[in-house]
């Protein structure tokens, strides 16, 4: 369930991007209510998400999807040139997300202690 939460999210984040855009700098007010809305609630969902898959693996599939739907998006809509290069670099980033997708997380080891030194050790000269 998290994983389709945190494409939600990286969805939503290609909405506010582009509302945000189009907002002309929060003077327009149709694009600015739908970026306010809809970074709220990609955040919101975000959240949930880093309570299920680890933040360095969930934020780069957030970035990294968000980034390929709204370029995706601008080719579509006429905005950004359709290049051969342009789709071989999104794939590159897909690819990546699969990668993350699929390599599986193990627990970080656990860090022994920091050793605890007197008030008195810690002074120079003895």
């Amino acid at each position: 369930m998290a994983w389709l939460v945190l494409f939600v999210s990286a969805a939503l984040e290609t909405v506010w991007a582009t509302a945000l855009g189009a907002s002309d700098g929060f003077s327009q007010p149709g694009p600015t209510a739908v970026f306010a809305v809809t970074i709220v609630v990609s955040l919101v969902a975000f959240g949930y998400v880093l309570r299920h898959i680890p933040i360095s693996t969930a934020y780069a599939v957030w970035t990294g999807t968000g980034a390929a739907l709204t370029v995706l998006w601008g080719m579509a809509t006429g905005a950004e040139p359709v290049t051969v290069l342009r789709l071989l670099f999104i794939a590159g980033i897909v690819g990546c997300v699969v990668g993350l997708k699929l390599v599986p997380a193990r627990p970080a080891p656990a860090r022994p202690a920091p050793a605890r030194t007197s008030h008195a050790d810690s002074r120079v000269g003895g």
